[in-house]
């Protein structure tokens, strides 16, 4: 697979009617897309009961500077695994770039980097993440649902998670009110 054909740096949105309940109005940051498969981010929805000073008291990490934001559900795989979606001028152990756009970090040394103000400028925590395997997601993009979208840096990073969605779609020059969930018969 391509730069081309690849979705990674793009974001992938669920549509109505997918049937779905887990990624009803997803949006996920493509981070890996190649031969083996996919790994996204989901960066839509939040994760109710937690924030960012919470995990990090998990962690045995002190917060130091870094606010207490709340936490993004990456997606249904291996939902207690953290990453960090981040600007790249940061880089640590294990980051990778993401199609020159975004880097992804899932080791704690991003997050003790956030506690001391030394940390990526743009970022968001999630846990867990969206996995496809060889061919999985190629299929799933060949029936309806799903929306791959440039979406912009703005919308990832500084747009409320509820936002994501409208705005990704709007930016598409796509009206959400005008997606319906079900086909008709004539």
């Amino acid at each position: 697979m391509d730069a081309e054909t690849s979705l990674a740096g793009r974001l992938l949105l669920a549509l109505p009617g997918i049937g779905e309940p887990e990624f009803d109005q997803a949006v996920i940051a493509m981070c890996l897309h190649d031969e083996d498969g996919a790994l996204g981010i989901g960066i839509g929805h939040l994760i109710e009961g937690i924030g960012l000073h919470g995990l990090m008291a998990q962690l045995a990490i002190p917060p130091g500077r870094v606010p207490d934001v709340p936490l993004h559900r990456g997606g249904p795989v291996e939902r207690q695994r953290g990453f960090v979606l981040h600007s790249r001028e940061w880089q640590g152990e294990d980051t990778i770039d993401v199609a020159g756009r975004w880097a992804l970090t899932g080791t704690l040394d991003v997050l003790r980097a956030l506690a001391h103000g030394t940390g990526p400028a743009r970022w968001l925590v999630a846990l867990g993440y969206a996995g496809w395997s060889d061919g999985q997601l190629e299929a799933e993009l060949a029936r309806p649902g799903w929306l791959a979208a440039a979406g912009d840096d703005a919308i990832v990073f500084d747009a409320a998670p509820a936002d994501r969605w409208q705005a990704t779609l709007k930016g598409e020059g796509i009206d959400p009110r005008l997606l319906v969930g079900a086909g008709g018969h004539a």
